[in-house]
């Protein structure tokens, strides 16, 4: 056997906020602390032996190293699956459908969304559940309780797995499987959105520029809108994911995303702009000379839902976090459908659009 059972000692600062654990990296490299988190996630759940985890990444530094210690402490604590990106790359988004399509039990995800990354910058875990959505309270306070008393956590000691090619890997009755990160994701997004008409709309000569800020979203974007949608060559920019993001703080808004801005604003503007965050779950949206708010964007996504083929049949309802301005709730009234206002984080979406109650959901981030 080469499972091990490691002491260990508690840490008392392994409290998760409202999407995990997020700290600098430094801490995160401290002894047995990421290992802590991590057993502590399996040590608070139950029945997924023999069941499927997804893993993956924003790509940010310190991603490859977790990355590993998840997948041999997953085998060692009983799964009997696990997917993970190619090179660690899962965004957000993409990670929930690789969940929800593969009846996955849950996911860890490792990211500090729009945070800095870099050797002394931020790191963050977090647990999605079989919904593709994050963990509730009730699970996050589980996790909480048990890194204060944990003693030992288990690990296979085997090789690093091979994740930056595609394949299948056994270790220790676990099968361990690297999948493209993209793949799928794009396979979703060309199901719910009208391909046929926005490759029409690029080839009549409509101009993009999307900024990927050297982040996660920098693989979808060029799969999805250069290879799939057309869009000519060097519409998306900064494409590559760094671990440092290139140096920059990959929070898409009118502070770090000003290059775009600018873009933007000129007289010779491409037609339409967008940013997305260090995990691909935050975005900014700007018109040729016209800045849109979250606020804003969220409204006229609800808006105009049912020219998109996957929203056609209209939507059951739009949910909002509490800042999140109330314009969506004016679109929601005159659609005649429920709007919910929640406390900030997504994982208070998740009950909504599980009952069938909410389609859209949104919050102000700026």
């Amino acid at each position: 056997m080469t499972i091990k059972t490691v002491t260990t000692t508690p840490y008392t600062d392994q409290k998760p906020g409202t999407s995990g654990l997020r700290k600098k990296v430094p801490v995160f490299q401290q002894k047995n602390y990421a290992e802590n988190f991590i057993q502590s996630i399996f040590d608070s759940l139950e029945g997924f032996a023999g069941e499927t985890l997804v893993i993956g990444g924003d790509g940010r530094f310190y991603n490859r190293e977790v990355i590993q210690l998840a997948i041999k402490m997953a085998a060692a604590n009983g799964f009997g699956r696990v997917l993970v990106g190619r090179g660690g790359i899962l965004s957000t988004p993409a990670a929930s459908n690789v969940i929800r399509k593969n009846k996955a039990f849950g996911g860890i995800v490792l990211s500090a969304s729009h945070n800095p990354g870099g050797p002394t910058e931020d790191f963050g875990i977090k647990y999605n559940i079989g919904n593709g959505g994050p963990a509730p309270e009730k699970i996050t306070d589980a996790i909480f309780a048990r890194t204060k008393a944990i003693d030992t956590y288990r690990i296979a000691d085997v090789p690093d797995v091979n994740l930056d090619l595609e394949g299948t890997h056994e270790i220790e009755g676990m099968t361990v499987t690297v999948i493209a990160p993209v793949a799928d994701y794009a396979e979703l997004m060309e199901s719910l959105f009208d391909f046929e008409a926005i490759r029409a709309l690029l080839a009549g000569g409509f101009r993009i520029v999307f900024d990927a800020m050297s982040a996660v979203t920098g693989p979808y974007a060029k799969e999805i809108l250069e290879n799939r949608l057309g869009a000519v060559k060097g519409s998306v920019l900064n494409f590559m994911p760094l671990p440092d993001f290139g140096g920059h703080h990959p929070d898409p808004n009118l502070v770090h995303a000003r290059a775009l801005y600018e873009t933007m604003m000129a007289d010779d503007a491409p037609d339409f702009g967008a940013a997305s965050d260090g995990d691909g779950d935050r975005n900014l949206i700007i018109g040729k000379g016209i800045f849109v708010t979250p606020s804003d964007s969220l409204a006229l996504l609800a808006a105009n839902a049912h020219l998109a083929p996957g929203y056609a049949a209209g939507l059951a309802g739009i949910a909002r976090s509490m800042p999140t301005s109330g314009a969506a709730d004016r679109v929601a009234e005159k659609l005649g459908i429920g709007l919910y206002e929640t406390p900030t984080g997504w994982k208070f979406f998740g009950n909504l659009l599980d009952a069938g109650l909410a389609t859209i959901c949104g919050e102000e981030s700026a």
